[in-house]
């Protein structure tokens, strides 16, 4: 394909890059013959996909432009998401994720670093430690209940550079004290943040988000904002006893009072194409308490349990095992299942972040 092949052309990107926030016309232009020649020629590298030296050429001094930035190219993007959020009716499920762009390079201060693997032992037995080079992107996309996408609500890219050594101060420091705008997990709370800001309704969003996002700053600010969550539970949280509990029963953290609620019920839920499993599911409404030494900062927060379980589960695989929490109204076993399909949208993130 040439560089001026979909130049002007009326494509799928013309919506999606009306409102870019790049600096001016030439480089917007730019950006939607990139987008043509790239979309044309999927999982190419990049001088496959422009077709010529010039084009390629052309390419590389667009993404090497200072004044060019990821979010300027997703403005576009971003608005066209508010679009489609305000056409579509009923709830909007918010799944956020985080996935890794990782690349070959001899020097990894030339584009990032992500992480360091264990590759295995040498023949003299010292370790082979491999450092992975790359940048990592942590992206909300609205989804509707039917699991439609709407588009990308936030995005963020960034390197663990800036949070070198924060591993090692674990050893000296509860990770709880620690305040969450220095942490890397702080990009829950802003891509929240962000997403309410361009959807404009947050009563409808719901954010959906694995355990990673089990953060009780979190819980709080989507409390703040007017807006509801579903997250799969990581932490077994101090928990405000029941009323009918002994004082040294252990009823004091959240796993304890879920594990004493009776099942609720069964429900058979299909994985993959060709299997069906069989789960318990109980939900319970429990009393949480911040962590100890954010208590005078954060309120207890009365939020819902849910567990499902599967009853027999093959020996090939591991077993359902779904503890979720939300600040959403469950009242009945059918609200219950309702929230358990919701978050089975989740791999939607999983799915958008491989293609």
């Amino acid at each position: 394909m040439s560089g001026d092949t979909g130049a002007g052309a009326a494509g799928w990107h013309d919506d999606e890059v009306v409102s870019a926030g790049l600096p001016d016309k030439r480089l917007a232009r730019r950006f939607v013959r990139l987008l043509d020649q790239m979309s044309a020629a999927p999982g190419q590298p990049v001088p496959a996909a422009c077709g010529d030296w010039a084009a390629t050429k052309a390419a590389y001094r667009f993404f090497d432009n200072p004044r060019v930035t990821e979010h300027g190219m997703l403005a576009g993007h971003f608005a066209a998401t508010a679009m489609r959020c305000a056409a579509s009716e009923g709830p909007i499920l918010i799944l956020q994720d985080t996935t890794e762009f990782i690349y070959s390079r001899a020097q990894p201060g030339k584009i990032g670093f992500t992480k360091t693997i264990n590759a295995g032992r040498y023949k003299a037995g010292q370790p082979n430690v491999v450092t992975l080079c790359g940048v990592l992107m942590h992206s909300s996309l609205a989804v509707t209940l039917g699991g439609t996408p709407l588009g990308l609500t936030a995005a963020k890219f960034w390197t663990r550079t800036k949070f070198k050594g924060t591993w090692s101060l674990k050893r000296h420091v509860n990770p709880t004290r620690v305040p969450i705008e220095t942490k890397e997990s702080y990009r829950w709370l802003e891509n929240l943040r962000q997403s309410m800001a361009l959807v404009g309704t947050p009563e409808r969003c719901v954010h959906v988000a694995d355990r990673e996002s089990d953060i009780y700053e979190l819980f709080c600010l989507a409390q703040d904002l007017g807006t509801r969550f579903l997250v799969r539970v990581q932490t077994n949280r101090l928990a405000g006893a029941p009323a009918d509990a002994e004082p040294r029963d252990g009823a004091h953290r959240v796993f304890a009072q879920l594990s004493a609620t009776p099942w609720a019920g069964r429900h058979y839920v299909a994985i993959g194409q060709d299997e069906t499993a069989c789960v318990h599911v109980k939900f319970a409404a429990i009393q949480t308490l911040p962590p100890i030494g954010k208590q005078k900062r954060y309120s207890p927060q009365l939020l819902t349990y849910i567990h499902a379980l599967e009853i027999d589960p093959p020996a090939g695989r591991p077993p359902i095992d779904w503890k979720l929490v939300t600040n959403l109204p469950v009242g009945d076993f059918t609200m219950a299942i309702e929230k358990l399909e919701w978050y089975a949208l989740r791999w939607k993130a999983e799915v958008f972040h491989k293609v």
